[in-house]
């Protein structure tokens, strides 16, 4: 079993443990409740067992919680990862909150990521307010159920890996991300505040790619490197699951030239600050 379907099932393990609890019943009396033995409830916990729709079901249906039958089976939709194309509309059934707290497992479980953003600021850099308008816009577009508290509220947990000391955080920008925005001025000016005051931190390369620079691969999309094992790569309509080695080195090869025109340090300060002034904000 690979480790990134186990990490999306001790997710979805994770999430029905907090349902149970909620709930106020302890494994024994879901169990009696659903008819099953309480190994069974252990056992999709923790990440040991997958869970049918049917389980989850009635798992929703015992702890009280049916409004969120979409929510769990978009969760069981996308633990396949031998399936390069993971649509968003199954993912995302249930709303936004089931996908963050995949990101959250896969995060704990990398120690380096890399990755390149075109036009908006990386989920790991986001302010909640920043992050609270891309899950709102994300709901109307996908005409999805609105879970931005809890969505915002599972991003913001995982920003916590950026005091790890034992991982490494090395994202490059197009400047263009740094302009582009979902969100009120206001709202942008914190963010680019934030990003501001990251560059420079220890375990975290933020480079920005400029206007006009010259570059030996262009950045056609966004795209995230999970240590040397998974390539995750956002489209309007899916998302793709890369595990090959071949695809792995080849988005590593479009990072690693990318980084080649990327500026750093007091640079990328620079351009973060003109962006920031276009604002017109004090």
């Amino acid at each position: 079993m690979s480790t990134d379907y186990q990490t999306a099932r001790e997710a979805l393990g994770g999430r029905l443990r907090e349902l149970r609890v909620e709930a106020g019943l302890e494994g024994k009396g879901l169990a009696a409740k659903l008819g099953w033995p309480p190994s069974k409830v252990s056992r999709i916990q923790n990440g040991k067992q997958t869970p049918t729709l049917e389980d989850l079901t009635g798992w929703a249906r015992a702890t009280g919680r049916p409004d969120l039958e979409a929510e769990l089976h978009g969760l069981l939709a996308g633990l396949e990862t031998k399936q390069r194309h993971r649509s968003w509309r199954g993912q995302l059934a249930g709303g936004h909150r089931g996908r963050q707290e995949i990101a959250v497992r896969q995060t704990d479980t990398t120690t380096m990521i890399r990755g390149l953003e075109v036009s908006r600021i990386p989920g790991l850099f986001q302010t909640p307010e920043y992050a609270r308008a891309i899950f709102d816009f994300s709901a109307e577009f996908r005409g999805i159920p609105p879970t931005t508290e809890a969505a915002v509220e599972t991003r913001m947990r995982r920003q916590e890996a950026l005091y790890d000391p034992e991982k490494t955080f090395r994202f490059l920008l197009c400047e263009a991300a740094l302009y582009h925005r979902a969100c009120s001025a206001d709202v942008m000016a914190e963010q680019l505040d934030r990003l501001y005051n990251l560059v420079g931190q220890r375990r975290i390369e933020l480079g920005i790619l400029p206007f006009g620079a010259q570059l030996r691969r262009t950045a056609p999309h966004a795209f995230w490197i999970y240590d040397r094992r998974l390539v995750v790569v956002e489209t309007i309509s899916e998302e793709l699951w890369l595990t090959g080695e071949e695809d792995i080195k080849l988005y590593e090869r479009a990072w690693d030239w990318l980084d080649e025109s990327a500026e750093y340090g007091p640079s990328a300060r620079h351009l973060i600050g003109r962006a920031r002034a276009s604002l017109g904000l004090p």
